[in-house]
């Protein structure tokens, strides 16, 4: 299966340079409509509720501390093993959000039902490290 690396770094081969912000929404989008087009996981990493909306808990270990990445963030990480079925889910994906903005991407997540349901009990802007399930993201993506 790939990871999380993998997908990260087929975006910003396809995109170039951006925030590590927005690069983590990417991916988490990614991984939703994989669920629901695919109708399986592009990868296994998890994903966890942050305040600032969905992350790779793996991604951000490598990126921590930059604010931008580039396709060298990630090639150590990434072994290549996505298919052509998952490339053009992702290629989907950055059609519909790719020109948006960082912000505007965390502000979507943040309206979304799987990012609220793992956040419950927790106030705003409080950290936290709830499990976004697949099963929340299946569920909801594929009733829009």
């Amino acid at each position: 299966m790939a990871t999380a690396f993998d997908v990260a770094q087929y975006i910003l081969e396809k995109c170039g340079p951006m925030s590590a912000m927005k690069l983590q929404k990417l991916v988490y989008y990614a991984q939703a409509w994989s669920l629901v087009w695919d109708d399986a996981p592009l990868f296994s990493n998890r994903i966890e509720a942050w305040a600032n909306g969905p992350v790779v808990r793996d991604l951000y270990a490598t990126h921590r501390g930059l604010f931008m990445v580039d396709a060298k963030t990630f090639a150590p990480q990434a072994v290549g093993t996505l298919s052509n079925d998952q490339k053009e889910t992702i290629d989907a994906v950055l059609q519909a959000y790719g020109d948006k903005s960082p912000q505007w991407l965390s502000d979507q997540t943040h309206a979304e039902g799987p990012w609220r349901t793992a956040r419950a009990g927790l106030a705003e802007g409080e950290r936290g490290e709830h499990e976004i399930s697949l099963a929340s993201m299946s569920e909801y993506y594929s009733a829009l």
